[in-house]
């Protein structure tokens, strides 16, 4: 999965020019609560990719750990087989392949739990990587929006701006602390 692009700095320019034509004490502050929530949305976004790229690796690692847990219930079935085989030949099968069949059995339940707790990781870190995915995308409608207070002069834009950023805050304080 690829991390979300945050195209910030064409928007934060025509802010900034805004700005200094307005000449109005609270545009600055808009450019000033854009830049932090430029700064919000490029850390969202490299923890949404960070915790994308992780998910993907330790599902991969469970798939190997559930092949491992396949080879080891294959190779059973045919130490099983062989033993009836043995068995239906009127010969004992040898006491190496009863402890080997145990063996498989406890060896495929390690396995196992290896395998689901690695799927369980990869599930954690793909939550992560959505909430702090939605976050990114509340920075950069919070910052759009901070482009449009601008443009029309209306504070009420402002404040819709903010209240998306928050919301965004939200988002990456969950993805953070969850």
């Amino acid at each position: 999965m690829e991390s979300p692009e945050v195209p910030l700095e064409d928007v934060q320019k025509h802010i900034e020019e805004h700005t200094h034509k307005g000449g109005e004490k609270w545009m600055s502050a808009v450019a000033l609560s854009t830049a932090l929530l430029a700064a919000l949305a490029a850390i969202a976004s490299l923890l949404a990719g960070d915790h994308s790229n992780e998910a993907m690796i330790c599902q991969i690692r469970s798939s190997d750990h559930w092949s491992h847990y396949q080879a080891k219930g294959i190779k059973a079935g045919q130490l099983a087989a062989k033993m009836e085989m043995l068995e239906a030949l009127e010969k004992t099968p040898a006491d190496a392949d009863r402890t080997k069949l145990k063996g498989y059995a406890e060896d495929q339940k390690g396995v196992r739990e290896l395998a689901e707790k690695t799927e369980g990781e990869a599930e954690r870190h793909l939550k992560a990587h959505v909430k702090l995915a939605r976050a990114v995308t509340l920075f950069q409608i919070a910052i759009a929006v901070s482009a449009i207070c601008l443009l029309t002069r209306r504070r009420a834009f402002w404040a819709a701006s903010m209240a998306a950023g928050a919301v965004g805050l939200v988002f990456l304080t969950l993805a953070v602390a969850g």
